[in-house]
């Protein structure tokens, strides 16, 4: 592998450290789930505590799933909590059956994140049936939004309208949802649907350069490439911390689910692109265009999400370049342990500061919200991390 970055004054996260982490992570469940067992969190803390929300965002899935990375470790460390920790992932998947069988707030592409950290989980831990029907149910409804002309999986908004023919790079984190039905059913119209989702995102959500589109736009009538452009990051031509993070990580799964070996050379450079791009600390700003000295917020989740696809990526490496990747996700997950992980209750119920959702900029139109506080992606994949990084985790994706 060239071009290979070496962060040599960092030091990784040691076992030690990891399972303090985990420990902590596992206690503050715990205490939320007086609140966050019959309700979900939000999407994002609001000055750094959550509040509880019904089961209709996009992100309640990442709740759910650091319920089950917190049953598992409690179960394997013999704690008590592991049955009211699993009590509770069931009250979820529960509400997760409800949610696809009644079509609330389903119309979108993140079946995925909604249903693979929740109920394939569920399914995969504890053999949950209502999960499993759950997330087939899920699949169905994901693949409903896939459009034969251009062969991809439209985010979201109205099928008939053209200024909504578009994927964005985090759908690459959804389709292991696909995957997992296909294999589950022998259906093979999930995969193969999948599989044409990620040949046209690659080819078109990654730029010459590396850095990846957040949103990618197709003509609704041939299907051809149109435009890439954001709504997430700081402008049209930057690169959104959070998106390429989704890059390192769907590549990595890209490559797990198709071995096509084109992706192994594609999650080089795309994560190259990251680590070249991140600040002193490791964990980058909200978008990549910035770096230390600008006044501008962090997004710490993008950090986590980065470290599990090296971790997962690992996996298929000659021990090499696998060995690499380990260590730079041990520095990263060691970076948000000393300087943004939450360690006091007091501060905040959740589990890693300094996240961004969505930033407005002069040249965007997104949301500002959730800026600077904690969200339920960055903590479910900081738990992730850890996990990955203390055993051989059967992963939920």
């Amino acid at each position: 592998m060239e071009n290979r970055i070496v962060f040599q004054n960092y030091k990784e996260i040691s076992a030690d450290e990891i399972g303090e982490a985990l420990q902590f992570a596992v206690g503050q469940i715990v205490r939320n789930l007086d609140v966050f067992t019959d309700k979900f969190q939000n999407a994002y803390s609001v000055n750094q505590f959550y509040q509880p929300i019904e089961n209709v965002d996009w992100t309640t899935g990442f709740w759910t799933g650091e319920i089950w990375l917190a049953y598992e470790y409690a179960l394997e460390k013999g704690m008590d909590a592991a049955k009211q920790l699993r009590r509770a992932g069931e009250i979820q998947v529960d509400d997760f059956l409800n949610r696809i069988e009644k079509k609330i707030q389903v119309d979108h592409h993140d079946m995925g994140f909604l249903y693979s950290p929740s109920c394939v989980a569920g399914y995969k831990l504890i053999g949950s049936e209502k999960g499993k029907r759950a997330a087939i149910l899920a699949a169905d409804q994901l693949i409903t939004r896939y459009h034969p002309v251009g062969e991809f999986i439209q985010a979201w908004g109205a099928m008939d309208e053209p200024g909504n023919y578009r994927l964005i790079i985090d759908c690459l984190l959804n389709l292991p949802l696909l995957y997992w039905a296909s294999e589950e059913t022998g259906n093979t119209v999930y995969h193969d649907i999948a599989q044409k989702h990620i040949h046209t995102a690659v080819s078109n959500v990654i730029r010459e350069d590396y850095s990846t589109w957040h949103t990618f736009f197709f003509d609704m009538k041939t299907g051809a490439p149109d435009h890439g452009a954001t709504c997430q990051g700081y402008r049209d031509g930057s690169a959104w911390a959070r998106g390429q993070a989704w890059g390192v990580y769907g590549m990595a799964l890209a490559y797990k689910y198709t071995k096509n070996p084109e992706y192994i050379s594609i999650f080089h450079k795309v994560t190259e692109y990251f680590l070249r791009h991140l600040p002193k600390d490791l964990v980058p700003f909200w978008d990549l265009e910035f770096t230390d000295g600008d006044e501008q917020p962090r997004d710490s989740s993008s950090a986590s999400i980065a470290a599990c696809g090296m971790l997962e990526m690992a996996k298929y490496l000659e021990k090499e370049d696998a060995d690499y990747y380990i260590r730079i996700a041990g520095q990263l997950v060691k970076a948000l342990w000393d300087f943004y992980a939450v360690k006091d209750s007091e501060v905040s119920n959740g589990l890693v500061l300094h996240s961004t959702y969505s930033n407005h900029s002069p040249y965007n139109t997104c949301n500002h919200y959730g800026v600077d506080e904690c969200n339920s992606w960055g903590d479910y994949f900081y738990m992730e991390a850890l996990t990955r990084l203390r055993k051989d985790w059967k992963l939920y994706w």
